[in-house]
């Protein structure tokens, strides 16, 4: 076989969220930086195609996340990655760190220790600590220690043209959220109502993006509301969440920025403090363990150190390939599968 590109993939899933992990055949991604790098892949045509030639059909879908493992830039970190989505290559994510860190262990990328190996991430957000627990060679869970989340701004207002006017608040946990009670758009996290979940949450993002702008102060890499969580809170105290994630999918793990964007909000409305943890839960009802660490500030702005803890469980090992003569190199989207959105790509 004459393929031109090969890349290894090795099938992950945190929480039922696929987070496939590209662990050889990752092409050098220019930058000094992992932030460097990331701005690379979201502005220069070879990134974009990179992106394309992983996310798109006939090699990708609508679903999950493609990692890249980078060498690390930082001297503290063990490895570096990206995450590459249909639309963008993002900075930083919860679930995919998870998946990243069971990827590095169970495949003896790095050395596991049991019963708990230690393994720090480099993300174009910053370092990400995790901390494993393994046993009998397989990495039962992960425990993260996310970078510092802030509040840009609460309780912002935003006029739509199907619910009238709501309230979102803009946060970093990561990545910039827009998150919204779910009561406003008269729907309840569950899986039936998945379509509409994502069908309001793309509307949403398009109205808020439009109209606000954020950059985070110290990462300019870092820019604009990347999705929209709704939430809602059970009679326990359980956080439920649904991540909407364009062309418009509903996030399967509870979703670690954007949980720890959220406790960020709890943080600063005084409904959390120094070593509370709680539960939060997904649409299709898997867990994650969301814990304040500690509070720190970011550019002068209060904020709070997370910890996100869930499971990683790999599903498969895929080769994705390119033969030369293949007549869809960058990848393609229809709407049947991607949804109205797909009309943009």
């Amino acid at each position: 076989m004459r393929w031109k590109r090969t890349i290894q993939l090795l099938d992950v899933h945190a929480e039922g969220e696929i987070g496939r992990v590209a662990i050889g055949g990752v092409p050098k991604i220019p930058g000094d930086t992992i932030a460097a790098q990331l701005h690379w892949l979201n502005t220069d045509p070879k990134g974009d195609e990179l992106r394309r030639f992983l996310c798109l059909e006939p090699r990708g879908a609508p679903i999950g996340s493609v990692n890249l493992l980078l060498p690390a830039r930082h001297p503290e970190a063990d490895a570096a990655f990206i995450v590459l989505q249909p639309d963008q290559a993002h900075a930083s994510s919860g679930s995919n760190s998870i998946c990243v860190t069971t990827a590095l262990l169970e495949s003896g990328i790095v050395e596991m220790q049991e019963p708990e190996t230690i393994v720090t991430l480099e993300t174009a957000a910053g370092l990400v600590k995790a901390t494993a627990t393994c046993r009998d060679g397989r990495c039962e869970k992960v425990r993260l220690t996310m970078v510092p989340s802030f509040v840009q701004e609460l309780d912002v207002g935003i006029d739509t043209p199907h619910w009238g006017r709501i309230k979102a608040d803009i946060c970093y946990g990561g990545i910039f959220y827009a998150l919204v009670d779910v009561g406003q758009i008269g729907l309840t996290i569950e899986k039936a109502n998945a379509a509409g979940l994502v069908q309001a949450g793309m509307i949403l993002k398009e109205l808020i993006n439009r109209d606000i702008k954020v950059v985070h102060p110290e990462i300019p890499a870092i820019s604009g509301v990347a999705y929209v969580m709704f939430r809602d809170t059970e009679a326990d105290g359980t956080v439920r969440t649904c991540t909407t994630m364009w062309p418009g999918r509903a996030d399967r793990s509870p979703c670690g920025t954007g949980n720890s964007a959220n406790l960020a909000t709890l943080y600063a409305r005084g409904k959390a403090k120094v070593g509370d943890i709680f539960t939060s839960k997904s649409i299709i009802g898997s867990e994650f363990e969301v814990g304040l660490q500690a509070v720190t500030e970011v550019a002068g702005r209060p904020a709070v150190i997370p910890t996100i803890t869930g499971r990683g469980f790999t599903f498969g090992l895929t080769q994705v390939a390119l033969d030369p003569f293949d007549p869809h190199p960058n990848g393609f989207a229809l709407t049947d599968v991607w949804g109205p959105s797909a009309r943009e790509i």
